[in-house]
């Protein structure tokens, strides 16, 4: 009996931080797949719209049920739009994001090189959601990708880490959780504040130059804690908040990313901005 106690003491913090990051549908295929006209290796950027768009999942996230309002959304819009998979674990389908953050950095660098060489293109604009938005950003300044990218749109991101309103400082109370918990799901803990990565990370600085940044925050996020976590500072960053734009917008973490029309259209503002329209609450 003592044993299994301890046993649940260690998995407390670990399924707090899991059921935090996400809840995401279960539904979709494993790997990318052509979903209303996104993920089509064929399809080539036009004038207006001369660069491709990655989108990059979140935690517990997928290529296609983290996109299923997005992506159709932006290729409605005349962008060609692809989504990769990254941080899966031996056996867990559909739920990615779990892997170790640099891993995954160097698996989205691997995949806007496909996308550049299948639409002949130089560079990409990215938006990422959640993990997503800062695991980019590791993409952009240890794995070569500042010259590949145009601008990243984070909607929701942990570029400082997240405290989940305090549940991980209880880790430090349970002896050994922080260990388990690194070694069965590192994603997770490389998004705590005051990880290695997000150390090396924003040493230096938040950003790199000649990328455009965007982020795009919720005021009611329950899992980037404090919200304002996710803004970033530099010469060329745009922090918004959500409710600036319509105060009525109740849309939290996993909305943000997924189903926001207001999110949305600020974000098809950041990838055009020469045709930026004012975003309000008619946008949804």
């Amino acid at each position: 009996m003592k044993l299994r106690w301890s046993r649940t003491l260690t998995l407390l913090p670990a399924l707090a931080l899991a059921l935090g990051f996400a809840s995401a549908p279960a539904a979709a295929a494993d790997a990318p797949t052509v979903r209303s006209g996104w993920n089509d290796f064929s399809c080539k950027p036009s004038a207006a719209h001369p660069r491709p768009v990655v989108l990059v999942h979140g935690t517990l996230g997928n290529s296609v049920d983290n996109w299923l309002g997005l992506a159709p959304y932006l290729v409605a819009r005349g962008y060609c739009v692809f989504s990769l998979d990254y941080g899966q674990l031996p056996g867990v389908p559909l739920f990615h994001g779990l892997g170790p953050i640099d891993a995954s950095a160097g698996q989205l660098a691997t995949y806007v090189d496909r996308v550049l060489a299948a639409t002949g293109t130089d560079k990409v604009d990215l938006v990422g959601h959640s993990q997503g938005g800062m695991m980019a950003r590791v993409y952009l300044k240890f794995h070569g990708g500042a010259g590949k990218v145009n601008a990243l749109v984070g909607l929701a991101p942990d570029n400082h880490g997240t405290d989940l309103d305090g549940l991980t400082r209880l880790l430090d109370h349970f002896p050994g959780a922080k260990q388990y918990l690194s070694k069965l799901t590192p994603g997770l803990t490389d998004q705590i504040v005051g990880s290695d990565v997000l150390n090396r990370l924003n040493a230096g600085g938040d950003t790199v130059p000649g990328v455009h940044y965007t982020v795009i925050a919720t005021k009611y996020d329950e899992v980037v804690t404090p919200y304002r976590s996710g803004y970033l500072d530099g010469p060329d960053v745009h922090n918004v908040l959500l409710q600036d734009l319509c105060p009525v917008d109740l849309s939290e973490h996993v909305a943000i990313g997924i189903a926001d029309p207001v999110a949305f259209h600020e974000t098809a503002n950041a990838l055009d901005p020469a045709h930026a329209t004012r975003t309000t609450c008619l946008n949804g």
